[in-house]
């Protein structure tokens, strides 16, 4: 869809109208090793299950069902997907130490209301010969994706290209998130100050403190990418647009009455109210 040579419309502004991420135009993936491929997956998996575990316990996962694999190819790939057994939970943003930390505010908090926490968080998605990576940001009290964004890069643009088009709905009073280099950045907390929005942070080594999100990547997984093996980024594409559809507006959650994310966070949308 991208004209290399358009002589009005530079290849920047077509990703924009496209809503493609600029980097996954210009990126040229290299070949992957068929077998790190399989390793990724069941990693992807086995993390997806049990989030707590670190590289040696995965390491014994793969060699007890079959796999002579090594901790140093493990430690490679689980950074290679974003999945960095430093901490005992799933944390796939890396942190930098530069970036300004902010407190953990939902301690001990009741959850009662639409747009008073959203949340927002990074997994890996699985293809047939690569992957790319999903962020979403969803709120909490209705569990409803505000939007989301796929790319083959864990940088900060495709983050904040999906904040941005959250806060088309509104704003919530809190935006929580985990301490990884993309969220603590000046560019994405940046939009969140712009627009009077509180900072909270996930603390080092809480797995449940962005839990919501956590079991959003559950049910994508296990719902939809692992049942459909994309074999393309066109594909992974098409699947999220459907999944999330379906997710928002025909999936029922015991936890709200069995009534679907939709009907409890349309209380504020108005009649123009979009389906992410």
């Amino acid at each position: 869809m991208i004209e290399w040579n358009h002589h009005e419309i530079p290849v920047y502004r077509q990703c924009e109208l496209l809503g493609l991420n600029r980097s996954t135009v210009y990126y040229k993936p290299l070949p992957e090793n068929t077998m790190d491929i399989l390793y990724k997956k069941l990693l992807d998996k086995e993390y997806t299950n049990h989030p707590f575990l670190g590289y040696r316990k995965l390491t014994d996962y793969l060699k007890g069902i079959g796999h002579d694999v090594g901790e140093k190819k493990v430690r490679r790939l689980l950074r290679k997907m974003g999945l960095m057994a430093i901490y005992p939970h799933k944390k796939t943003s890396i942190p930098n130490i530069a970036h300004k930390k902010y407190p953990y505010l939902l301690r001990n908090i009741e959850i009662n209301r639409v747009n008073q926490v959203w949340s927002t968080d990074i997994t890996y998605i699985p293809l047939k010969q690569g992957f790319l990576y999903l962020v979403a940001v969803i709120d909490w009290y209705s569990r409803y994706v505000l939007s989301w964004r796929l790319s083959n890069t864990m940088d900060t643009r495709f983050c904040v290209d999906a904040l941005k088009e959250a806060l088309e709905y509104g704003k919530p009073e809190i935006f929580n998130t985990d301490q990884g280099s993309q969220f603590t950045s000046d560019e994405f907390t940046g939009v969140l100050i712009d627009n009077g929005i509180q900072i909270s942070m996930d603390g080092k080594g809480r797995a449940l403190d962005n839990i919501f999100v956590e079991r959003l990547w559950r049910s994508v997984k296990y719902e939809e990418v692992y049942l459909k093996d994309y074999q393309n980024p066109v594909e992974a594409e098409e699947g999220m647009k459907v999944y999330f559809r379906y997710y928002n507006t025909e999936r029922p959650h015991q936890s709200l009455e069995y009534k679907t994310p939709e009907e409890v966070f349309k209380i504020i949308l108005d009649k123009n109210g979009k389906v992410a």
